[in-house]
């Protein structure tokens, strides 16, 4: 059989059927290989943050610095002068609607008279649809109030807040639109840095005494943001915690503002999602000028508020 079989293989129409037909199959895998043309880029430069958001489209990052002479405070200041708070006992819900498809963010701002702050914050769009929700803790919702800004696209949007710590810890809570020039914008003008945290990973970011507090934006390439944001004041001794998910972090970036009264502050970005979902991260001063009224051992004393 061996021979019968070398002498076919050697017969010349058997050769050149032979060719045509590995000609045939090297042209048919070559439809199959990518084409090599230009790529667009997919990586997102959070240098320049030059990827707009539907949240503050047109606010320029990366170019900014911290506010001095107590300028970045009065913003949250005014917010509570201005607003109506809403007491949310320990235990109960509370919801704000907003219908208008104009509005693109909110600003939400949580605080107590001193003691602790435990609370579930949500975003809902539609049915059983939850795009945004935040767990915050804080040690004492007088010195250290929560301020943030999540992104609320194509309305209408519900923002609920749950108070879920006891009968005995109720709550302040101010809710509202954020405006083209409002709190977003503001944290945004002071960033002046950013990096990414891949998924796993960890960033500390310490703090001068002076600083009086810290801006921080979280964002992602339009995947999942799944992250947990802390301030630490001493070893394992947390002030605030956040643990955040968002499930578009392009498209509803966190924007918010931690106070760090007195000595010893570090603000700690854990990314909590997998190696898969990289974060992008902008962890700047955004008041200062305050630090002197604080001893260096961090104890506040004779000062009011």
């Amino acid at each position: 059989l061996s021979v019968h079989f070398l002498s076919a293989c050697s017969c010349p129409s058997t050769m050149k059927f032979l060719a045509a037909l590995a000609l045939t199959a090297i042209s048919g895998a070559t439809a199959f290989v990518a084409p090599q043309g230009n790529r667009a880029a997919t990586q997102l430069g959070m240098s320049d943050y030059s990827v707009n958001t539907s949240v503050r489209d047109n606010v320029d990052v990366g170019v900014g610095g911290p506010l001095a002479g107590g300028m970045g405070g009065r913003d949250l200041a005014e917010i509570w002068d201005n607003s109506s708070p809403v007491i949310v006992q320990g235990g109960s819900l509370r919801t704000w609607s907003f219908a208008n498809p104009a509005i693109e963010s909110v600003q939400v701002l949580l605080k107590t008279e001193g003691r602790p702050l435990d609370a579930d914050v949500e975003l809902w769009q539609g049915p059983d649809n939850t795009p945004h929700k935040m767990r915050v803790y804080v040690e004492d919702g007088a010195l250290r109030t929560f301020n943030a800004v999540i992104g609320t696209p194509r309305g209408p949007n519900t923002v609920a807040i749950r108070n879920i710590g006891q009968l005995e810890f109720p709550l302040d809570a101010v809710v509202r639109p954020d405006r083209d020039d409002g709190l977003a914008a503001n944290i945004a003008s002071v960033a002046q840095r950013s990096e990414t945290i891949q998924g796993g990973a960890l960033r500390t970011y310490p703090f001068d005494p002076s600083v009086d507090s810290v801006a921080i934006i979280l964002k992602t390439d339009g995947r999942p943001l799944n992250a947990r944001i802390e301030l630490l004041q001493g070893p394992n001794n947390n002030k605030q915690v956040v643990e955040l998910y968002t499930e578009d972090g392009l498209d509803r970036p966190f924007f918010a503002i931690v106070e760090t009264p007195g000595s010893g502050n570090v603000v700690r970005v854990v990314n909590t999602a997998p190696v898969e979902f990289p974060l992008y991260a902008s962890v700047d001063a955004y008041r200062i000028g305050g630090g002197m009224d604080w001893p260096d051992d961090g104890l506040m004393i004779g000062r009011a508020f």
